[in-house]
C-alpha cells in the first residue's frame, strides 16, 4: 500500500530585476497512510542562501519570524533530512497543490550542486489540476478557495508551510474519490511560463473562432512575437508542442460537439 505525502513549502522574496534566485524558507508536510489517516508531520526552516533577511511582503504574508530564518540550518542539511523522512514510507506519492512547490526543491537541489535524481524519480500529483477537473472548474484556486468551495472549515494560518500542508489534506480527502489519478506524473523541466502557454491557448481559440485552421507559424507571427521571448529553442519547441495538444484539443471538442448536434454540421 502507499503513503501520500501533501507537501508545501514557503520561499523568499527578491529584489526587483535580481539575477539571483528565490530559494526555499520552510518545507511542511504531512503523511497520509492508505486510508487517508495522517501518521506523520514534518516540518523545518531553512536559511536561504540569498536574501536571508525577509522582506516585508514575505513576512506579512507568511508571519515567519526572522529569527527562525536566522538560526535555521542550510538547504542540504533540510532536504538530507526531509529525504530521509520521505523514506520512512514504502512507497509514496508526492500530492502538492500546482507544480510550483516540486520545482523550488528542484532548482535549490540543483543550485547546491547537489544530486536531483530522486526529485526527478518522485511521483507527484498536482491536486490543483485534479480539483479543477473534479470540480469542472476553469480558473486556478488557492487551497483556502478550495477549502471554501468544499464548505471545510480552515484550520490553521495560510502560508505557513505545515498548516497549508494540513489544509492541503484536508481538500485531498474530501475529493479523492473524484480525482483521476492517472494524472499521476514526474518533474520534468518547463521552459515556458503560465502566461505563455496560455497565449498560445488563446490564439488557437482566437483562430478557430475566424474559422481558421491554426497553424504554428502564424500563431508566432500574430500573436507571440515581439511580445515574449523566442531565443531559447527548449521553450519553442515546448510551446509548440502545447500547441498541438491544444489544436488536437480543441478538434476533439469540436468533433464531440458536432456528433451531439449533427443537424448543426
Amino acid at each position: 500500500m502507499s503513503d501520500y505525502i501533501i507537501l508545501d513549502i514557503e520561499f523568499n522574496g527578491r529584489k526587483f530585476a535580481s539575477d539571483k534566485p528565490m530559494e526555499v524558507i520552510e518545507i511542511g508536510a504531512v503523511r497520509l497512510d492508505s486510508s487517508l489517516q495522517p501518521i506523520d508531520e514534518f516540518a523545518a526552516f531553512i536559511k536561504p542562501i540569498y536574501f536571508s533577511k525577509l522582506n516585508g511582503f514575505i513576512k506579512k504574508k507568511t508571519g515567519i519570524p526572522q529569527e527562525e530564518i536566522d538560526r535555521a540550518p542550510r538547504f542540504p542539511a533540510v532536504i538530507a533530512a526531509f529525504i530521509q523522512w520521505l523514506n520512512r514510507s514504502g512507497n509514496f506519492t508526492l500530492i502538492t497543490w500546482g507544480g510550483e512547490d516540486l520545482k523550488r526543491i528542484v532548482f535549490d537541489t540543483r543550485m547546491h550542486k547537489l544530486d536531483d535524481s530522486f526529485w526527478l524519480s518522485v511521483d507527484y500529483f498536482d491536486l490543483l489540476k485534479g480539483f479543477l477537473r473534479a470540480k469542472n472548474l476553469t480558473n486556478d484556486v488557492s487551497v483556502e478557495g478550495a477549502l471554501l468551495e468544499l464548505g471545510i472549515p480552515m484550520t490553521g494560518s495560510a502560508h505557513r508551510a505545515l498548516d497549508d500542508a494540513r489544509m492541503t489534506a484536508d481538500v485531498f480527502r474530501n475529493v479523492i474519490d473524484g480525482l483521476d489519478f492517472s494524472h499521476i506524473q514526474q518533474f520534468k523541466d518547463v521552459y515556458s511560463n503560465a502566461k505563455e502557454r496560455r497565449m498560445v491557448k488563446v490564439a488557437v481559440r482566437n483562430i478557430y473562432a475566424q474559422k481558421k485552421i491554426p497553424v504554428w507559424e502564424a500563431v508566432v507571427e500574430h500573436y507571440l512575437k515581439d511580445k515574449i521571448s523566442l531565443d531559447d529553442p527548449r521553450k519553442i519547441a515546448e510551446l509548440q508542442h502545447y500547441f498541438a495538444d491544444e489544436v488536437n484539443s480543441r478538434h476533439q471538442q469540436l468533433q464531440a460537439e458536432r456528433d451531439n448536434n449533427p443537424a448543426s454540421s
